[in-house]
Protein backbone atom coordinates (compact mmCIF):
# COMPACT_ATOMS: atom_id res chain seq x y z
CA UNK A 1 0.00 0.00 0.00
CA UNK A 2 1.26 3.47 -0.91
CA UNK A 3 0.65 5.76 2.06
CA UNK A 4 1.15 9.51 2.12
CA UNK A 5 2.57 10.36 5.55
CA UNK A 6 1.82 13.93 6.67
CA UNK A 7 3.72 15.21 9.69
CA UNK A 8 2.52 18.75 10.36
CA UNK A 9 3.82 21.02 13.08
CA UNK A 10 3.28 24.66 13.91
CA UNK A 11 6.07 25.79 11.59
CA UNK A 12 6.58 22.99 9.06
CA UNK A 13 4.94 20.30 6.95
CA UNK A 14 6.92 17.13 6.32
CA UNK A 15 5.55 14.59 3.87
CA UNK A 16 6.58 11.34 2.23
CA UNK A 17 4.80 8.92 -0.08
CA UNK A 18 5.91 5.54 1.21
CA UNK A 19 5.47 1.98 0.03
CA UNK A 20 4.47 0.61 3.44
CA UNK A 21 5.54 -2.97 2.64
CA UNK A 22 9.09 -2.20 1.52
CA UNK A 23 9.59 1.10 3.35
CA UNK A 24 10.71 2.73 0.09
CA UNK A 25 10.15 6.47 -0.22
CA UNK A 26 8.52 7.13 -3.59
CA UNK A 27 8.69 10.91 -3.15
CA UNK A 28 9.05 13.40 -0.30
CA UNK A 29 8.51 17.10 0.21
CA UNK A 30 8.93 19.54 3.07
CA UNK A 31 7.73 23.10 3.65
CA UNK A 32 9.29 25.14 6.47
CA UNK A 33 8.96 28.56 8.11
CA UNK A 34 5.17 28.51 8.33
CA UNK A 35 3.92 31.48 10.35
CA UNK A 36 0.11 31.23 10.45
CA UNK A 37 -2.90 28.93 10.05
CA UNK A 38 -3.49 30.34 6.56
CA UNK A 39 0.11 29.58 5.63
CA UNK A 40 -0.28 26.06 7.00
CA UNK A 41 -3.40 25.42 4.88
CA UNK A 42 -1.62 26.74 1.83
CA UNK A 43 1.45 24.57 2.58
CA UNK A 44 -0.70 21.44 2.80
CA UNK A 45 -2.40 22.35 -0.49
CA UNK A 46 1.02 22.92 -2.08
CA UNK A 47 2.32 19.56 -0.87
CA UNK A 48 -0.76 17.64 -2.03
CA UNK A 49 -0.74 19.43 -5.38
CA UNK A 50 2.88 18.41 -5.87
CA UNK A 51 1.99 14.73 -5.51
CA UNK A 52 -0.97 15.12 -7.86
CA UNK A 53 1.17 16.94 -10.43
CA UNK A 54 3.62 14.04 -10.39
CA UNK A 55 0.73 11.55 -10.73
CA UNK A 56 1.67 9.97 -7.39
CA UNK A 57 -1.75 9.13 -6.01
CA UNK A 58 -1.72 7.72 -2.46
CA UNK A 59 -3.95 4.83 -1.45
CA UNK A 60 -4.22 6.26 2.08
CA UNK A 61 -3.07 9.25 4.13
CA UNK A 62 -1.47 8.92 7.58
CA UNK A 63 -1.43 11.93 9.91
CA UNK A 64 0.81 12.34 12.97
CA UNK A 65 -1.17 13.68 15.93
CA UNK A 66 0.66 14.48 19.16
CA UNK A 67 -2.06 14.06 21.81
CA UNK A 68 -4.67 11.32 21.72
CA UNK A 69 -5.75 11.59 25.36
CA UNK A 70 -7.20 8.50 27.06
CA UNK A 71 -9.46 7.59 24.16
CA UNK A 72 -7.04 7.13 21.27
CA UNK A 73 -4.58 4.38 22.20
CA UNK A 74 -4.15 3.00 18.68
CA UNK A 75 -4.14 4.40 15.11
CA UNK A 76 -7.67 5.49 14.28
CA UNK A 77 -9.47 6.04 10.97
CA UNK A 78 -10.50 9.68 10.73
CA UNK A 79 -14.03 10.99 10.48
CA UNK A 80 -15.72 14.16 11.77
CA UNK A 81 -16.30 12.77 15.27
CA UNK A 82 -12.67 11.67 15.66
CA UNK A 83 -11.41 14.99 14.32
CA UNK A 84 -13.61 16.94 16.74
CA UNK A 85 -12.25 14.90 19.67
CA UNK A 86 -8.65 15.55 18.54
CA UNK A 87 -9.49 19.25 18.39
CA UNK A 88 -10.93 19.09 21.92
CA UNK A 89 -7.60 17.68 23.13
CA UNK A 90 -5.78 20.79 21.90
CA UNK A 91 -5.92 22.17 25.45
CA UNK A 92 -3.38 19.46 26.42
CA UNK A 93 -1.06 20.07 23.45
CA UNK A 94 -1.68 23.67 22.36
CA UNK A 95 1.43 23.87 20.17
CA UNK A 96 0.80 20.59 18.37
CA UNK A 97 -2.82 19.45 18.02
CA UNK A 98 -4.20 22.66 16.43
CA UNK A 99 -1.88 22.57 13.37
CA UNK A 100 -2.56 18.84 12.98
CA UNK A 101 -6.32 19.50 12.97
CA UNK A 102 -5.90 22.29 10.40
CA UNK A 103 -3.78 20.04 8.17
CA UNK A 104 -6.16 17.08 8.47
CA UNK A 105 -9.18 19.18 7.53
CA UNK A 106 -7.39 20.49 4.46
CA UNK A 107 -6.16 17.02 3.46
CA UNK A 108 -9.65 15.52 3.86
CA UNK A 109 -10.98 18.24 1.58
CA UNK A 110 -8.23 17.74 -1.02
CA UNK A 111 -8.21 13.92 -0.94
CA UNK A 112 -11.75 12.87 0.01
CA UNK A 113 -11.72 9.49 -1.75
CA UNK A 114 -8.96 7.75 0.18
CA UNK A 115 -8.93 6.68 3.86
CA UNK A 116 -7.22 8.98 6.37
CA UNK A 117 -5.72 7.57 9.57
CA UNK A 118 -4.51 9.44 12.67
CA UNK A 119 -1.44 7.98 14.40
CA UNK A 120 -0.92 9.29 17.94
CA UNK A 121 2.34 10.11 19.75
CA UNK A 122 0.72 9.25 23.08
CA UNK A 123 -0.54 5.80 22.03
CA UNK A 124 2.74 3.93 22.61
CA UNK A 125 2.63 5.02 26.25
CA UNK A 126 -0.83 3.54 26.86
CA UNK A 127 1.05 0.61 28.46
CA UNK A 128 2.44 2.75 31.30
CA UNK A 129 1.79 0.94 34.60
CA UNK A 130 -0.31 2.76 37.16
CA UNK A 131 2.67 3.66 39.34
CA UNK A 132 4.32 5.44 36.40
CA UNK A 133 1.10 6.93 35.04
CA UNK A 134 -0.49 8.63 38.05
CA UNK A 135 0.36 11.83 39.94
CA UNK A 136 0.05 11.93 43.74
CA UNK A 137 -2.99 14.22 43.73
CA UNK A 138 -6.37 13.55 45.37
CA UNK A 139 -8.34 10.84 43.54
CA UNK A 140 -11.38 13.03 42.93
CA UNK A 141 -9.26 15.80 41.39
CA UNK A 142 -7.37 13.40 39.10
CA UNK A 143 -10.52 11.62 37.97
CA UNK A 144 -12.72 14.69 37.58
CA UNK A 145 -10.16 16.65 35.53
CA UNK A 146 -8.54 13.72 33.72
CA UNK A 147 -5.10 14.44 35.18
CA UNK A 148 -2.52 11.72 34.48
CA UNK A 149 0.73 11.17 32.63
CA UNK A 150 0.43 10.43 28.89
CA UNK A 151 3.97 10.66 27.46
CA UNK A 152 4.95 11.79 23.96
CA UNK A 153 7.31 11.04 21.06
CA UNK A 154 5.73 7.59 21.15
CA UNK A 155 5.78 7.15 17.38
CA UNK A 156 9.55 7.43 17.30
CA UNK A 157 10.17 5.60 20.58
CA UNK A 158 8.12 2.70 19.17
CA UNK A 159 10.03 2.85 15.87
CA UNK A 160 13.38 2.79 17.69
CA UNK A 161 12.29 -0.11 19.92
CA UNK A 162 11.23 -2.23 16.94
CA UNK A 163 14.32 -1.30 14.91
CA UNK A 164 16.73 -2.11 17.77
CA UNK A 165 15.02 -5.43 18.56
CA UNK A 166 15.31 -6.39 14.90
CA UNK A 167 18.94 -5.22 14.73
CA UNK A 168 20.02 -7.17 17.83
CA UNK A 169 17.60 -10.09 17.33
CA UNK A 170 16.56 -9.92 20.97
CA UNK A 171 13.85 -8.16 23.00
CA UNK A 172 16.07 -5.87 25.08
CA UNK A 173 15.50 -3.42 27.91
CA UNK A 174 15.96 -0.12 26.09
CA UNK A 175 16.42 3.41 27.36
CA UNK A 176 15.52 5.52 24.33
CA UNK A 177 16.75 9.13 24.39
CA UNK A 178 14.83 11.21 21.83
CA UNK A 179 16.81 14.44 21.83
CA UNK A 180 15.73 17.32 19.64
CA UNK A 181 13.99 20.65 20.12
CA UNK A 182 11.51 18.55 22.07
CA UNK A 183 13.20 15.83 24.12
CA UNK A 184 12.15 12.80 26.12
CA UNK A 185 13.53 9.55 27.54
CA UNK A 186 11.50 6.34 27.59
CA UNK A 187 12.09 3.04 29.38
CA UNK A 188 11.06 0.18 27.09
CA UNK A 189 10.73 -3.41 28.33
CA UNK A 190 9.51 -6.29 26.15
CA UNK A 191 8.67 -3.71 23.47
CA UNK A 192 6.37 -1.78 25.81
CA UNK A 193 6.73 1.68 27.32
CA UNK A 194 6.99 1.32 31.10
CA UNK A 195 8.01 4.88 31.97
CA UNK A 196 8.71 8.12 30.15
CA UNK A 197 9.94 11.58 31.06
CA UNK A 198 7.12 13.68 29.55
CA UNK A 199 3.87 13.75 31.48
CA UNK A 200 0.31 15.01 31.00
CA UNK A 201 1.76 17.54 28.56
CA UNK A 202 5.11 17.75 26.74
CA UNK A 203 6.41 20.17 29.41
CA UNK A 204 7.62 17.61 31.94
CA UNK A 205 11.05 16.02 31.94
CA UNK A 206 14.24 17.02 30.14
CA UNK A 207 15.57 20.48 29.38
CA UNK A 208 14.37 21.18 25.82
CA UNK A 209 14.80 23.79 23.13
CA UNK A 210 12.28 26.25 24.56
CA UNK A 211 10.61 24.20 27.34
CA UNK A 212 11.75 24.20 30.94
CA UNK A 213 11.22 20.52 31.67
CA UNK A 214 11.08 19.48 35.34
CA UNK A 215 10.38 22.48 37.60
CA UNK A 216 9.37 22.51 41.28
CA UNK A 217 5.60 23.31 41.24
CA UNK A 218 6.35 25.75 44.04
CA UNK A 219 8.33 27.85 41.57
CA UNK A 220 5.20 28.15 39.42
CA UNK A 221 3.12 29.16 42.44
CA UNK A 222 5.72 31.78 43.33
CA UNK A 223 5.71 33.16 39.77
CA UNK A 224 1.92 33.32 39.86
CA UNK A 225 1.85 35.00 43.29
CA UNK A 226 4.39 37.60 42.14
CA UNK A 227 1.66 39.15 40.00
CA UNK A 228 3.94 39.21 36.94
CA UNK A 229 2.63 35.94 35.49
CA UNK A 230 -0.96 34.98 34.83
CA UNK A 231 -1.95 31.66 33.22
CA UNK A 232 -1.19 32.76 29.66
CA UNK A 233 2.12 34.37 30.62
CA UNK A 234 3.18 31.23 32.50
CA UNK A 235 2.24 29.10 29.49
CA UNK A 236 4.40 31.25 27.23
CA UNK A 237 7.28 31.32 29.74
CA UNK A 238 7.39 27.54 30.17
CA UNK A 239 6.70 26.52 26.57
CA UNK A 240 8.44 29.22 24.51
CA UNK A 241 10.96 31.17 26.60
CA UNK A 242 12.65 28.57 28.78
CA UNK A 243 14.91 25.55 28.24
CA UNK A 244 18.02 26.13 26.16
CA UNK A 245 16.59 29.40 24.84
CA UNK A 246 16.06 30.71 28.35
CA UNK A 247 19.58 29.70 29.40
CA UNK A 248 21.43 30.95 26.30
CA UNK A 249 19.13 33.07 24.13
CA UNK A 250 19.05 30.43 21.35
CA UNK A 251 17.52 26.96 21.09
CA UNK A 252 19.74 25.45 18.37
CA UNK A 253 22.17 23.01 19.98
CA UNK A 254 24.65 23.41 17.10
CA UNK A 255 24.93 27.13 17.83
CA UNK A 256 25.14 26.50 21.57
CA UNK A 257 27.99 24.01 21.11
CA UNK A 258 29.83 26.50 18.88
CA UNK A 259 29.47 29.30 21.45
CA UNK A 260 30.44 26.99 24.31
CA UNK A 261 33.67 25.98 22.56
CA UNK A 262 34.44 29.71 22.16
CA UNK A 263 34.14 30.20 25.93
CA UNK A 264 30.50 31.30 26.39
CA UNK A 265 29.77 30.37 30.02
CA UNK A 266 25.97 30.41 29.59
CA UNK A 267 26.24 27.88 26.75
CA UNK A 268 28.68 25.73 28.69
CA UNK A 269 26.28 25.72 31.64
CA UNK A 270 23.33 24.87 29.37
CA UNK A 271 25.11 21.84 27.89
CA UNK A 272 26.02 20.59 31.36
CA UNK A 273 22.46 21.04 32.63
CA UNK A 274 20.97 19.42 29.50
CA UNK A 275 23.21 16.35 29.63
CA UNK A 276 22.91 15.99 33.42
CA UNK A 277 19.12 15.78 33.18
CA UNK A 278 19.36 13.06 30.49
CA UNK A 279 21.92 11.16 32.58
CA UNK A 280 19.65 11.26 35.65
CA UNK A 281 16.79 9.73 33.66
CA UNK A 282 19.04 7.00 32.23
CA UNK A 283 20.06 6.05 35.76
CA UNK A 284 16.48 6.17 37.01
CA UNK A 285 15.16 4.00 34.21
CA UNK A 286 17.95 1.46 34.58
CA UNK A 287 16.81 1.16 38.21
CA UNK A 288 13.13 0.94 37.19
CA UNK A 289 13.80 -1.96 34.79
CA UNK A 290 16.36 -3.74 36.99
CA UNK A 291 19.07 -3.06 34.42
CA UNK A 292 19.48 -1.95 30.83
CA UNK A 293 20.62 -3.68 27.64
CA UNK A 294 20.53 -0.74 25.20
CA UNK A 295 20.85 3.03 25.39
CA UNK A 296 19.64 4.48 22.09
CA UNK A 297 20.11 8.09 20.97
CA UNK A 298 17.71 9.45 18.36
CA UNK A 299 16.25 12.77 17.16
CA UNK A 300 18.14 15.72 15.67
CA UNK A 301 20.51 16.22 18.61
CA UNK A 302 20.76 12.55 19.56
CA UNK A 303 21.72 11.51 16.05
CA UNK A 304 24.12 14.33 15.24
CA UNK A 305 25.81 15.62 18.39
CA UNK A 306 28.71 13.43 19.48
CA UNK A 307 29.41 15.90 22.30
CA UNK A 308 25.92 15.60 23.80
CA UNK A 309 25.93 11.80 23.50
CA UNK A 310 29.27 11.63 25.30
CA UNK A 311 28.18 14.03 28.06
CA UNK A 312 24.91 12.14 28.57
CA UNK A 313 26.69 8.87 29.41
CA UNK A 314 29.51 10.32 31.52
CA UNK A 315 30.01 8.44 34.83
CA UNK A 316 27.66 5.63 33.76
CA UNK A 317 30.41 3.06 33.47
CA UNK A 318 29.10 1.52 36.73
CA UNK A 319 26.08 0.45 34.66
CA UNK A 320 28.36 -1.03 31.99
CA UNK A 321 27.85 1.93 29.62
CA UNK A 322 31.08 3.07 27.93
CA UNK A 323 31.60 4.81 24.58
CA UNK A 324 34.19 4.27 21.90
CA UNK A 325 35.29 7.88 21.36
CA UNK A 326 36.24 7.51 17.68
CA UNK A 327 33.04 5.63 16.86
CA UNK A 328 30.99 8.26 18.66
CA UNK A 329 32.70 11.18 16.87
CA UNK A 330 32.10 9.62 13.43
CA UNK A 331 28.57 8.32 14.00
CA UNK A 332 25.82 9.83 11.84
CA UNK A 333 22.89 7.45 11.19
CA UNK A 334 21.44 7.67 7.67
CA UNK A 335 18.76 6.09 5.49
CA UNK A 336 21.35 3.55 4.28
CA UNK A 337 22.82 2.98 7.75
CA UNK A 338 20.01 3.75 10.24
CA UNK A 339 21.62 2.17 13.33
CA UNK A 340 25.23 2.95 14.27
CA UNK A 341 26.96 1.35 17.29
CA UNK A 342 28.77 3.73 19.64
CA UNK A 343 29.83 1.51 22.52
CA UNK A 344 33.35 0.40 23.33
CA UNK A 345 34.35 -3.28 23.10
CA UNK A 346 34.18 -3.52 26.89
CA UNK A 347 30.73 -1.92 27.17
CA UNK A 348 28.22 -4.40 28.63
CA UNK A 349 25.38 -2.23 27.32
CA UNK A 350 24.78 -1.57 23.62
CA UNK A 351 24.99 2.17 22.93
CA UNK A 352 23.42 3.05 19.58
CA UNK A 353 22.56 6.07 17.43
CA UNK A 354 19.26 5.33 15.67
CA UNK A 355 17.79 7.33 12.81
CA UNK A 356 14.33 8.73 13.52
CA UNK A 357 11.81 8.11 10.75
CA UNK A 358 8.37 9.21 11.90
CA UNK A 359 7.01 9.28 8.36
CA UNK A 360 7.85 5.61 7.79
CA UNK A 361 6.48 4.71 11.21
CA UNK A 362 3.11 6.42 10.72
CA UNK A 363 2.78 5.06 7.16
CA UNK A 364 3.27 1.49 8.39
CA UNK A 365 0.94 1.99 11.37
CA UNK A 366 -1.78 3.32 9.05
CA UNK A 367 -1.34 0.49 6.55
CA UNK A 368 -1.63 -2.13 9.32
CA UNK A 369 -4.75 -0.42 10.66
CA UNK A 370 -6.43 -0.45 7.26
CA UNK A 371 -5.41 -4.06 6.54
CA UNK A 372 -7.11 -5.40 9.67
Amino acid sequence: MRVLALNCGSSSVKSALIDAASGRRVHEMQVEKIDSEADLKSAVVRVLSDYQRLALAPEAVAHRVVHGGEKFVAPTRLDDAVLNEIDRLSVLAPLHNPPAVTAIRQALQSLPDVPHVAVFDTAFHATLPEHAREYALPNDVRQRLGIRRFGFHGINHSHVAASVADYLQISPRIICCHLGNGASVTAIEQGRSVDTSMGMTPLEGLVMGTRAGDVDPGVLLQLFRSGEFGVEALDELLNKRSGLKGLTGVNDMREIEKRASAGDENCQRAITLYAYRVRKYIGAYAAAMGGVDVVAFTGGVGENSSLIRARCVERLDFLGITLDESRNRAARPSADDPIVPLGSKSSRVHVLAVRADEELAIAREAAMTLDR
